[in-house]
């Protein structure tokens, strides 16, 4: 399984499927551009109702441990999933920095 970093991330954004695994309240909070919304657990009970075999996605949480098990999970199952290190809050506070 592999993993991003946020700087990683940012230089290839937005041409990447970015999917945010947090609740729909914590993402309507917040999260990178161009991601989509699939919580948690109905990513992980059904992926192939949202998720192409053939494509690479990156997967994010609010710090990046749920999106880490998702990824791996995921992998395990035949798709290309990369886990964002640090999540939303690293990629917030990266944003904010002046």
């Amino acid at each position: 399984m592999n993993d991003i970093t946020v700087e990683e991330l940012k230089s290839l954004l937005p041409k990447t499927k970015i999917i945010d695994i947090r609740d729909k309240y914590q993402f309507n909070l917040g999260h990178i551009p161009t991601a989509i919304n699939i919580p948690m657990n109905f990513i992980m009970t059904n992926p192939e109702n949202y998720l192409e075999k053939n494509e690479i996605y990156y997967i994010c949480c609010e710090y990046g441990s749920r999106s880490k098990h998702v990824s791996e999970f995921l992998v395990k199952k035949g798709y290309n999933c990369i886990n964002i290190l640090g999540g939303y809050n690293e990629y917030n506070l990266l944003s904010h920095k002046k």
